[in-house]
C-alpha cells in the first residue's frame, strides 16, 4: 500500500495518476501535519476515486483538551460526510505514553471508522510500550513510523528488527519519515507492506515550492511492487 501525503487538490490528481493507493490529506506538514480545511477535503474526495484519509489534529502538540476533543469529533464527522475513507490521529499523554483513554474515546465516537496512528507515535518515550498499547485498538489499520523520532534514516534498523520479530506489528507499520529507495527491500523482507511518502515525491524534496510529481510517484510505485513481487 502506497500512501502519498497531499496538501492540495493538484497533489491529489498527480498522486492518483502515479499509482498511489491512498491519499493522506493534511496541512502544515512542517508541524507534523494538521487537519486540512473542509473545503480542501471535499475537493480532494471529488478529484479522484483513490481513497482519501484526512489528518485529525488541531494543535502542534500530541495531546488534546476537552473542548478541542469535541471539535475533533465534529470535524471528523464532517470529513466522513464529505467522503473520506478514514482518518489519521493519535494522542500521547504528559508522560509521552500512548494516551489510550483519549484514543479509545475518540474511536468510540467514530464507530467502524478505519484509522491510522500518525507519526506522533515515534515521539512516545518507550517504543516497546507504545506498540503494546496500540496493537489491539479497534479500527487501527496502520501506524506511521520511521522507527525513531528522527525517522527512517535513524530508525530503520530498529523498525526492521521489530517487524521481523512480530508479524502483527509488521502488518500495521506504514514505513514513513524519510523513506529512501535503498531501504525498501529490507523493509519488504521484514514483512512490511505499507509505505508513506511525502517530500520524496516533490521536486527538490520541498513542501512549499513544489507539488506532488506524477512521475516520482510512479517510480516509487514500481520500486515497491518490484520488491514485493520478487519475494513472492
Amino acid at each position: 500500500m502506497l500512501e502519498v501525503v497531499c496538501l492540495h487538490v493538484r497533489d491529489v490528481a498527480a498522486a492518483a495518476a502515479g499509482g498511489a493507493d491512498r491519499i493522506l490529506l493534511l496541512r502544515a506538514p512542517e508541524s507534523g501535519g494538521l487537519s486540512p480545511e473542509p473545503l480542501e477535503v471535499s475537493a480532494a474526495c471529488r478529484e479522484s476515486d483513490v481513497p482519501v484519509r484526512a489528518m485529525l489534529r488541531l494543535n502542534e502538540g500530541l495531546s488534546t483538551s476537552g473542548g478541542e476533543f469535541s471539535r475533533l469529533i465534529g470535524l471528523a464527522t464532517d470529513y466522513l460526510d464529505m467522503g473520506v475513507s478514514g482518518l489519521s490521529f493519535g494522542f500521547l499523554d504528559a508522560d509521552l505514553q500512548i494516551d489510550e483513554a483519549t484514543t479509545i474515546e475518540l474511536i468510540g465516537a467514530l464507530p467502524e471508522v478505519a484509522w491510522s496512528f500518525h507519526r506522533g507515535f515515534d515521539s512516545a518515550l518507550s517504543t516497546e510500550h507504545a506498540w503494546r498499547s496500540v496493537l489491539d485498538l479497534p479500527g487501527l489499520d496502520g501506524v506511521a513510523t520511521g522507527g525513531s523520532s528522527r525517522g527512517l534514516p535513524e530508525g530503520a534498523d530498529d523498525l526492521i528488527a521489530r517487524a521481523e520479530r512480530d508479524p502483527a506489528m509488521a502488518a500495521l507499520v506504514i514505513a514513513s519519515g524519510g523513506l529512501m529507495p535503498d531501504v525498501v527491500p529490507w523493509l519488504v523482507h521484514a514483512g512490511i507492506r505499507q509505505f508513506g511518502i511525502g517530500r520524496a515525491v516533490r521536486p527538490g524534496r520541498t513542501w512549499s515550492r513544489a507539488y506532488v510529481d506524477e512521475g516520482m510517484v510512479r517510480s516509487w510505485r514500481s520500486l515497491i511492487d518490484h520488491e514485493v513481487d520478487r519475494l513472492g
